[in-house]
């Protein structure tokens, strides 16, 4: 049975009594004296219940009018929903509250006071898109280079400043580039105020600056709110804590009511700062702080793995999460030989919860890198499972996937105007719509492709056009008779792709998927037995290797050519992956309320909950994170990203480890993250045996080898170690390698065997040996498969 929801218990009028069956806790927390007071909100504690029945309290005791309320949320569906109760438990019109989000108050405080912030009274709001358009514009007019000052990246530049309370005076010119860049800036600013615009930065800085500036205006927003209620205050910056003080500073006597959770804290990359919680108690003398440490979301051995863990961090305000559910199912624990075994296992785990009764909404998959769905939307596309991306787009559905896809497609065939169209100009060559429009009429004339018709466009448009051809026809070439993990290499790296998202502001995360693709590539070809060395040719230069000349002879040779699963059709390894890549990206996504697993990134799954939940990829330099490997705060935010994932399951938690995974193409030896030594044993239960391979001393040692440079054989020829197990040998770990012995495991011309893709088909050809062995399998509507034996996972059907 699943603890009860505290979020729904309390949502009653106001005449069953405000503060029936809060709890201890929460009921010290409601009716705090009105002075500053500090709220630790664990997770599932009911933090939103306190907040919407201490701002009733206040208004039902009349300590308080609608009018002298704030309250502070971070999005505009916190905000509704506190409306929606407060409206529920009172008979008070509550809209003449202000409440909502930090942005959504400073725009409702320019609209009243335009004048003193010099705006015109129906200013507009830029949103990111827009920003960017007009530092393009600003850019241009100084005549600055777009290639050194990227308009994207000089709007973070300038959010950035912003978020810090600087204007273009304050920053530090210290070098060329960043006088030019406050150049831009001010100009910017220049253009913003002659157009009366404003963008999301602008409008908090621009409301502190008038607080600040503005003694008798700050004075009476500072006796009209007597009450400040601030949620998720460990996500607040440095300008919006300022902002908020500029409303009730401290001393001054308001009643600051900050709840946050600072075990929850894992926004630093966008700004947040968690010592604004000790700074608010130190500055403002909190004689009151209250942990809200019932929790009334999961189950016992849940609690006391995320108790344990975050307790290794050293900074932090300190709370014991608690519930009086019961210890419930242990943690499960599970150590697999790779990630595609890992996906593998977590579906077929997902499939028996399912089976028991539980929807496949309620299952959801976490991973600390967005990479890392890949190989698991792989996996449930093949068994036919529904699932969602929550808060992202599925693998191949993500724009620096759909762009490589789209590089490889016009290497395949030029005449693809969809793929033509989507990365003429992407990166930025110069290609504008007016270009745009001349080479479709000329194209639209001649009854040809753009790719054809690009002789025809005449200027400056028709030389960029050109150099956007002779760069396609470049990286043909480059990639003639290379494998297909080179040509995507070489693709995003010759594209300008690679270049483009290193300089992004978050495109390490858009880099990490590029260099999935390899993954999913390599991965392909191994399955579908083309071999991972079969190169990439035009149809025309294959030569010998038609059906009726020795098929399989060629495709034991990995050379190129194998027929389609549907035509028979001999086409390259680059053509079948595009096709593989379409038909995925095109099937399996849920539908509006289809009934769904659910995937996410661990960021993107905070504030949620689940009845199960699949921590995956728990090794070294994957999670945590190995950029934060070598900085004391940075590992202390990715165990607080751990505890997030932890606390948003109810009754199933699963934690899993691959020894091995590839990346960029390349097999990557793994030790197993160091938050499993910091989890209590009596809470878990390891379907793995504790601390085999990757988890050994060996694989310690292993990966430490390999670091230096001097990998396996250093240590063997040491004689620490007599030999190296069978499963470190790559390209194949040995959990995929069938023994396939003289009779092909049992496996034999004209009997039927099973695929989990291609479902049930006849064996027609079997040929090779170990690991080498590869069969033809009929398998009717999706036509003759060549597969590995080592790979294929094939099923004799009696």
């Amino acid at each position: 049975m699943s603890p009860p929801d505290q979020e729904d218990l309390f949502a009653a009028p106001a005449s069953s009594g405000l503060l029936k069956n809060l709890n201890p806790e929460q009921l010290a927390a409601v009716t705090a004296p009105a002075e500053p007071a500090l709220i630790l909100a664990g997770a599932g504690s009911g933090k939103t219940r306190v907040l919407t029945t201490r701002i009733a309290w206040l208004l039902q005791t009349g300590q308080a009018s609608p009018g002298s309320i704030m309250a502070v949320t971070f999005t505009n569906k916190a905000a509704k929903e506190m409306v929606t109760r407060l409206t529920t438990m009172l008979p008070v019109n509550v809209r003449g509250m202000w409440i909502g989000t930090f942005h959504g108050l400073c725009n409702r405080f320019l609209r009243a006071h335009w004048k003193q912030a010099k705006l015109p009274q129906s200013f507009q709001i830029l949103d990111s898109t827009d920003t960017v358009s007009a530092i393009k514009r600003v850019i241009r007019g100084l005549n600055l280079d777009e290639e050194r000052f990227v308009p994207k990246q000089v709007s973070w530049f300038i959010a950035g400043a912003k978020e810090d309370g600087l204007r273009p005076k304050d920053i530090e010119q210290h070098d060329e580039q960043t006088r030019k860049l406050a150049e831009i800036y001010q100009a910017y600013e220049d253009q913003c105020q002659r157009e009366g615009v404003v963008d999301f930065a602008e409008l908090m800085l621009r409301s502190y600056e008038l607080l600040r500036d503005d003694a008798l205006l700050r004075q009476h927003y500072q006796q009209r709110f007597r009450h400040l209620l601030v949620d998720e205050f460990q996500d607040t910056n440095k300008l919006q804590y300022a902002w908020l003080k500029m409303f009730a500073p401290p001393g001054a006597g308001q009643g600051v009511f900050a709840v946050g959770d600072d075990d929850q804290s894992i926004y630093a990359f966008r700004g947040a700062r968690v010592g604004n919680m000790s700074d608010f108690e130190r500055e403002f003398r909190v004689r009151q702080v209250v942990k809200l440490e019932q929790n009334y979301r999961s189950f016992g051995n849940i609690l006391d793995t995320a108790n344990a863990l975050i307790g290794h961090n050293s900074r932090r305000l300190g709370k014991n999460l608690r519930t009086e559910a019961g210890p419930g199912e242990p943690v499960r624990v599970n150590e697999v030989s790779s990630d595609f075994n890992e996906a593998q296992w977590l579906i077929e785990e997902a499939q028996a919860l399912h089976r028991s009764g539980m929807p496949r909404s309620e299952i959801a998959v976490l991973y600390r890198s967005n990479a890392q769905s890949r190989v698991i939307e792989s996996g449930l596309f093949n068994a036919g499972i529904p699932y969602r991306v929550y808060g992202g787009l599925r693998f191949f559905e993500r724009a620096e996937v759909k762009h490589a896809l789209a590089y490889l497609r016009l290497i395949e065939n030029p005449n693809d105007d969809t793929s033509f169209l989507r990365v003429v100009n992407f990166p930025a060559r110069g290609i504008g719509a007016r270009t745009m429009e001349q080479l479709q009429d000329a194209a639209r004339a001649s009854g040809r492709s753009l790719y054809q018709s690009v002789a025809a466009v005449p200027g400056k448009g028709g030389v960029n056009l050109a150099g956007f051809v002779n760069l396609v026809e470049s990286m043909r070439n480059l990639t003639q008779g290379h494998n297909l993990r080179d040509i995507i290499e070489r693709v995003v790296e010759s594209s300008g792709l690679a270049d483009f998202y290193r300089l992004e502001k978050e495109g390490a995360e858009r880099l990490e998927n590029l260099g999935e693709l390899v993954n999913a590539a390599e991965a392909f070809v191994t399955q579908e037995g083309f071999g991972k060395d079969a190169v990439a040719l035009p149809v025309d230069e294959l030569g010998p290797g038609s059906i009726a000349e020795g098929l399989p002879a060629a495709v034991a040779r990995a050379e190129p050519a194998v027929p389609d699963a549907e035509t028979g059709e001999i086409i390259s390894p680059l053509a079948a992956f595009l096709s593989h890549a379409s038909l995925e990206a095109g099937d399996n996504q849920a539908q509006a309320g289809q009934d769904a697993i659910q995937l996410m990134t661990v960021h993107s799954a905070k504030g949620l909950e689940f009845d199960a939940v699949f921590i995956t990829g728990l090794e070294e330099g994957l999670f945590p994170h190995e950029n934060s490997l070598s900085d004391g705060d940075g590992l202390e935010e990715e165990r607080r990203l751990m505890y997030v994932a932890i606390t948003r399951a109810r009754q199933r938690l699963y934690l899993s480890f691959c020894q091995t995974r590839m990346l960029h193409g390349q097999t990557r030896y793994n030790v197993k993250s160091r938050f499993f030594d910091e989890l209590p044993e009596a809470a878990l239960k390891w379907l793995s045996p504790r601390n085999q391979g990757f988890g050994s001393g060996f694989a310690r040692d292993y990966q430490q080898a390999w670091q230096r440079g001097s990998g396996l054989k250093s240590m063997v020829g040491a004689g620490r170690y007599a030999e190296k197990p069978a499963w470190v040998e790559p390209p194949v770990p040995a959990a995929m390698v069938k023994k396939v012995d003289a009779e092909h495991g049992g496996l034999r011309v004209g009997k039927s065997v099973f695929h989990n893709k291609f479902g049930e088909g006849v064996l027609m050809t079997l040929e090779g040996s170990g690991v080498d062995a590869r069969a033809q399998i009929n398998f009717g509507r999706h036509g003759t498969k060549w597969l590995a034996l080592s790979v294929a996972k094939l099923t004799p059907i009696d």
